[in-house]
């Protein structure tokens, strides 16, 4: 029997909250995917270099992409709670004027990113060898052209969801990795493009992840809440909807800058085996971390729509049992995390070296997905809310502040276990300031 959709009105329990944000979750996974299946492939096909180079660079693409992620889900907080309200006509024209707005950005912004990359590139493997450095630059400048893609793909894994459509975003986006997987087969072992190739595979996946809800929203169907329509061309509007999600750009931001930072410290300590050890422990903190951004991202059109719809009673329901969720998810990653130690580092490890700082690194990084998903579904909830000053701060605070004073403080206390550990005291915390900022707001929200 097929199941009936569920409606962003609806009263959520613990069944249907799961249901709703389940396609959320995974792809938010499926997106981490893109780095980890060109991770694999460069680290056992092209090299070490190659993939040092990969890591380098990646963190400078993921600055400009985030601006996606941020119209994206801030203007999701905006269009939901416009249809919360009752005014559809105007959710459409604020949808179709956001897409634009992205594809523009998209071009301007991979423009300028490519006219940069190499002193970036030089200043972000300043400890690095010569070889790493120049692997970063063309890695990067084949994905920044395609910086459009990856950031319409951004924008719309929120808009599928507030448009109830979280299915169909999970299946575009499993057909933008799978896109992926098989051309860096057939480029980098196939064609022996080596790590152009790789960089060119993850370009097409994140085409596809981008264009195809374009030609879905284009077609004229009553089956989803959202689709294009003319667009409201308003200031306004768009400085709400950066406003709404500038706490998913500082997000990223300052976890490209944290990345440059642990890549410092590790250069310091161990070499280029250390920027190697640390972009694997990343692939995994990726998939976890986005675990938590998938739900909340998942969860947060709903808490829109009730927000707009004056709904205290579902709004305290919601937070009730979204607390639970997380705190079920933290414990079972930290486990899950602790037990792939091993089998995870034995996949992306070529030396015995980096096998031993990857697994140490791997057992101490874990207790950090404890409490991860509180900051990370605080800064969601508040930016569902459209109260993006709160959001913001939940993480700067978090990224800015901890994660950064940490990452500086911890090695010189505790050498290379204080790299790894610097992130479990960050998290431990922000989600202190979050669970403070949720009680200072409880009575002006009613949640």
């Amino acid at each position: 029997m097929k199941r009936q959709r569920i409606g962003l009105s609806e009263h959520f329990t613990y069944q249907k909250i799961l249901r709703f944000t389940l396609p959320s979750v995974i792809m938010a996974v499926f997106t981490s995917v893109y780095s980890i299946v060109d991770g694999v492939f460069v680290s056992k096909a092209v090299g070490d270099a190659a993939f040092a180079g990969l890591n380098l660079i990646f963190p400078f693409i993921m600055i400009l992409g985030a601006v996606g992620l941020m119209i994206g889900s801030g203007g999701s907080a905006l269009i939901a709670k416009t249809l919360g309200e009752g005014d559809r006509e105007r959710a459409l024209g604020y949808f179709s004027f956001f897409a634009i707005a992205i594809s523009l950005l998209g071009v301007l912004l991979g423009g300028i990113g490519i006219a940069v990359v190499r002193p970036v590139a030089e200043l972000l493997g300043r400890d690095a060898s010569a070889e790493a450095v120049q692997n970063g630059v063309l890695y990067g400048t084949v994905l920044l052209a395609g910086l459009p893609f990856l950031m319409l793909q951004f924008c719309f894994q929120s808009f599928m969801v507030t448009a109830e459509k979280p299915m169909l975003g999970f299946l575009v986006t499993v057909a933008a990795g799978i896109t992926n997987a098989v051309l860096d087969a057939l480029f980098i072992l196939g064609f022996r493009w080596e790590l152009a190739g790789a960089a060119a595979a993850t370009v097409v996946g994140q085409a596809v992840g981008g264009i195809a809800p374009i030609v879905y929203f284009a077609r004229r169907n009553n089956a989803s809440l959202l689709r294009f329509a003319k667009p409201r061309f308003e200031a306004k509007a768009f400085f709400q909807a950066c406003a709404n999600g500038s706490s998913e750009l500082l997000s990223n931001i300052s976890f490209s800058l944290v990345s440059i930072l642990f890549n410092v410290q590790l250069l310091r300590l161990a070499g280029d085996n250390g920027i190697i050890a640390y972009g694997i422990i990343m692939y995994m903190s990726n998939i976890f971390f986005n675990i938590f951004f998938g739900f909340s991202m998942g969860i947060a059109p709903v808490v829109g729509y009730h927000f707009g719809a004056e709904n205290r009673d579902e709004l305290k329901n919601l937070r009730k049992k979204c607390f639970v969720v997380i705190a079920v998810l933290g414990i079972a990653l930290t486990g899950l995390s602790e037990a792939l130690a091993i089998p995870f580092a034995r996949i992306f490890a070529t030396t015995e070296e980096v096998f031993l700082l990857t697994r140490n690194g791997v057992w101490l990084y874990s207790f950090a997905y404890l409490l991860m998903g509180v900051s990370v579904f605080g800064s969601a909830f508040f930016t569902a809310l459209n109260n993006g000053l709160v959001s913001a701060s939940i993480s700067f605070i978090r990224s800015f502040v901890f994660q950064c004073g940490m990452i500086l403080l911890m090695p010189v206390l505790l050498g290379m276990n204080g790299v790894w550990l610097s992130a479990v005291f960050a998290d431990i915390f922000a989600c202190a300031v979050t669970v403070a900022f949720f009680l200072a707001m409880r009575k002006k929200y009613g949640y």
